[in-house]
Order: structure tokens, then sequence, then C-alpha cells
């Protein structure tokens, strides 16, 4: 592969899957968002009108939970954030949907906070328990790593927004997190054939590349022991 510079959405999917990354480079897939994922984004735009807004009115925004349930979440997310001094970063960023372009890496940074400097990346997903998913993990050292390089300063932490539940993740840039990183960043640019299939098949069954790919995904029927 060439040296030129590596998607975000690549890195992220090499991440989650090689193989899949593999079929998605190679072939001619629709990588624009679609218009759900654009109205969660949106979400991470007006956390403080949400805040006020009816539970009525709520339930017709694209939350994951109940109104009352996202407003309690969204209300421990910003004393969290207040507390800390980063509500008011996050709610009022410097820019917004950057392309960001590094010194291996490049794609789309949603928010760029300032004091210090550090990128918020919005997931339209569900968050998990503790932490961020790992491909994510991924996501955001490239975004850290692709603004640094821009304004010529260390990026140390990245933020990761669920707006669908209300939730806001931080993530450290860690050793380990930039080995995982770096291992993406390879696996990228050593695709020259389709690797091994992956050993985790329940990632095959909402992937649209499943039947070329040559995997048997699960049936409902299956799922439920018929």
């Amino acid at each position: 592969m060439s040296r030129a510079q590596i998607s975000f959405s690549d890195l992220r999917t090499a991440a989650y899957c090689p193989r899949k990354c593999y079929y998605q480079r190679t072939r001619d897939a629709d990588r624009e968002p679609p218009p759900e994922v654009e109205a969660i984004r949106d979400l991470a735009t007006r956390y403080e009108a949400l805040l006020g807004t009816p539970a009525s009115a709520l339930e017709s925004e694209p939350i994951a939970v109940s109104a009352v349930r996202y407003r309690e979440q969204l209300e421990t997310t910003r004393q969290r954030l207040t507390d800390g001094g980063h509500w008011e970063r996050l709610c009022t960023p410097r820019d917004r949907n950057v392309l960001a372009t590094g010194r291996r890496c490049r794609g789309i940074v949603h928010k760029v906070l300032t004091d210090p400097l550090e990128p918020a990346l919005i997931s339209a997903g569900k968050p998990p328990e503790q932490g961020v998913w790992e491909p994510q993990s991924v996501y955001a050292v490239a975004a850290a790593k692709a603004i640094a390089w821009e304004h010529q300063q260390s990026v140390e932490r990245v933020w990761l927004e669920y707006p669908a539940y209300g939730v806001v993740r931080s993530v450290d840039l860690t050793t380990r997190r930039k080995a995982r990183y770096r291992r993406a960043l390879r696996t990228v640019r050593e695709l020259d054939g389709p690797p091994a299939r992956t050993s985790n098949r329940s990632k095959c069954d909402a992937c649209e590349f499943a039947s070329e790919c040559g995997v048997r995904t699960r049936t409902l029927r299956s799922l439920l022991g018929f």
C-alpha cells in the first residue's frame, strides 16, 4: 500500500475487523453517514436546550432511552463536566466538523476544544459500561495525532460523546492506546489481500459484506435455539 494518509474511518474499521476494512477499501462502499446518524450528531450541539425540553417533546428527538432517563443521564454528565471545568468547552467549541490532516492520518473531527487543545468525537451508538469501544479508542488517538500535527501542539486527551444517551467520556492517550493505533495503521497499510476472517462471528451478523466474505451469520431461529 502507498504511504498516503489513512482515513480515520479506515483505522476505526480495521481495529474492529481488518477483513471488513479490506472490502470497504476495494469495493465502491458508501461512506456517507445515513440521515439518522446526522440527526443524532446534531444532539451534541443542543445539550443545554435538550435539558430544558419538555419530556413530551424530548421523546420525538433521536434519543435511545426514555426522556426521563435521558435527562437524568445528561444532567449527571453536565454536573460532572462542570465540576471539571469542561462542560462549557464541549458546548461551545472553537470549531466544528474540521477536516484534520496529520502526518499519517486524516478525517473529520466533530469538535475542536481549546485551553487545552483537545478534539471531541461524536458516536451515534451506545457507550460501553465503562470507557469506550476499542475501535473508538483507535479513532480517538488518530484524531488527537492529526490535530496535534496541524497545530504543532501536544494533545493528551480526547472526548467521546454519545449524544443519543446523554453520555460523554474522556479518553487519555495512554501507551496502550497508542500501540493499538499503530497496529491499526500497520494493518491498513498492509491490506494487499483479504485478511483472515474474524473469530468473533457476532461482528458478522450486521456486516454488509457477510455474504461476500463467506461467513454464515446467525439467523433469528438459531439464536432462539430452533
